[in-house]
C-alpha cells in the first residue's frame, strides 16, 4: 500500500487467471481508526476461437462428431445453438453445469454430393 501527498492510497494487485471465468475477491484494509472491505470482481473472456471440421461420410448417410464444451467458470451455462449449412442438425439447446464438460452431437448427414 502506497500513500501519496494527496492522502490517496495506491494498492497495485496483479491477476493472472488461468481459464475463463468469474473470480471474486474481497480486500480487507484496517487502521487503528477504520476499517474497509472491497469486493472485486474480475469476468475473464476467452479469446475468440475458430474451429474446423471436416466431415467424410457417403451421401444419405450420417456421421456425428461431438465437440466438447468445457464449463470453467463458476455458473451453470444454458447454451443455444443456431446452425447454418444443409445437412448440419443438432439439439437448439445444451446445459453445461459448472466445472463441467459437455459433448455437443454435431450431425452431418448429405443428401447429396457436396
Amino acid at each position: 500500500l502506497f500513500l501519496d501527498g494527496s492522502g490517496a492510497a495506491e494498492l497495485p494487485i496483479k491477476f493472472i487467471p488461468q481459464y475463463a471465468g468469474r473470480y471474486h475477491c474481497q480486500i480487507l484494509l484496517k487502521s487503528s481508526r477504520d476499517v474497509r472491505v472491497y469486493e472485486i470482481e474480475c469476468v475473464v473472456n476467452t479469446d475468440h476461437a475458430e474451429a474446423e471440421i471436416e466431415f467424410v461420410t457417403p451421401a444419405y448417410q450420417a456421421v456425428i462428431q461431438d465437440i466438447p464444451i468445457n464449463n470453467m467458470s463458476n455458473q451453470d451455462w444454458k447454451l443455444q445453438a443456431i446452425l447454418e449449412g444443409q445437412g448440419f442438425y443438432g439439439p437448439t439447446l445444451i446445459n453445461v453445469g459448472l466445472g463441467e464438460t459437455a459433448l455437443y452431437p454435431l450431425m452431418f448427414k448429405p443428401t447429396a454430393e457436396c
